[in-house]
């Protein structure tokens, strides 16, 4: 199999990490989950992850030919928009972001708002294959933790997102609306039938116990340690999943988030004083839990 390149990049206000996926053979690169930063406390936003990340491809002499997203996420902002604008290369994410865009609508209560993914310049199918240089990327529906989710299989090398985390973490939630337990495990055993040798490239890690950032394993790892799968069934699994997901208060940006990467990373229009506006709706998830 073809070894691209993979560089890192780990935001750790939110656990977040961010890749850059390139062919050696001609410095083509694809940018995947990058981060748009957002201070909670204060409103403000900044590019300093995208920035760093312009500033690795530029290092390297790299040319960006796509922005990936591989799902829309749930605990910050995509920064697709920004880093299209800036490099010109398309965004892509995968089709079901319409089902997704349908559910968040209802949520934010936007009749006009259009759920046909059109706020990305392509969407991917399962199956769909594409090129990052002479690098061919197969595109995985890996739904569960949403019902949009997809990965991207690229030579030896998997960009996961939130299916599988390290295996000491074990697994993704999948209580979002849309989630399922069932598809995530029904993905995670599509995910582990790929090489042994594959390296599987996570989106996010919360380091247990205070350990160091870590966000690389192989199937053969996965298989052997992940605590949330090895050994077990599938009811094992989605008991597990579903009564661990009870006790998880919802992710403290999802509300903030939502409503700017159901819209591929464009932030609301500046309203009349020349500012931006989020929208928070109230009881939304009755019966969620505090933190």
């Amino acid at each position: 199999m073809h070894r691209p390149d993979v560089a890192a990049f780990y935001d750790a206000a939110t656990g977040s990490i961010q890749y850059v996926v390139a062919d050696p053979e001609t410095g083509k690169c694809a940018i995947i989950d990058p981060v748009l930063d957002f201070d909670q406390k204060s409103g403000s936003t900044a590019t300093t992850n995208a920035d760093a990340i312009l500033d690795h491809v530029a290092k390297q002499g790299l040319s960006v030919e796509w922005i990936l997203d591989t799902h829309p996420h749930a605990d910050h902002f995509s920064a697709a928009r920004y880093l299209g604008d800036r490099t010109g290369a398309p965004t892509a994410i995968g089709e079901h972001v319409k089902g997704v865009q349908q559910i968040w609508k209802q949520i934010y209560n936007w009749p006009d708002f259009v759920c046909d993914g059109s706020q990305w310049d392509r969407l991917f199918r399962d199956g769909d294959i594409f090129n990052i240089g002479n690098l061919a990327v197969r595109v995985l529906h890996s739904p569960g933790h949403t019902l949009a989710s997809i990965s991207y299989i690229v030579g030896d090398a998997a960009f996961i997102h939130d299916t599988l985390f390290m295996p000491d973490s074990g697994s993704a939630r999948a209580d979002f609306p849309g989630g399922s337990a069932e598809s995530l495990w029904n993905s995670i055993q599509a995910i582990l039938a790929l090489p042994g040798e594959t390296r599987l490239f996570t989106g996010h890690d919360y380091r247990p116990g205070g350990r160091d950032a870590l966000w690389e394993s192989t199937v053969a790892e996965q298989k052997a340690d992940n605590k949330h799968v090895a050994g077990k069934t599938q009811t094992d699994f989605v008991s597990l999943r579903e009564a661990r997901d009870k006790t998880l208060p919802m992710p403290k940006l999802i509300l903030h988030a939502l409503q700017v990467n159901i819209r591929g990373g464009e932030l609301p229009a500046a309203e009349d004083n020349g500012r931006r506006y989020l929208k928070i709706p109230l009881d939304a998830f009755s019966g969620a839990v505090w933190e």
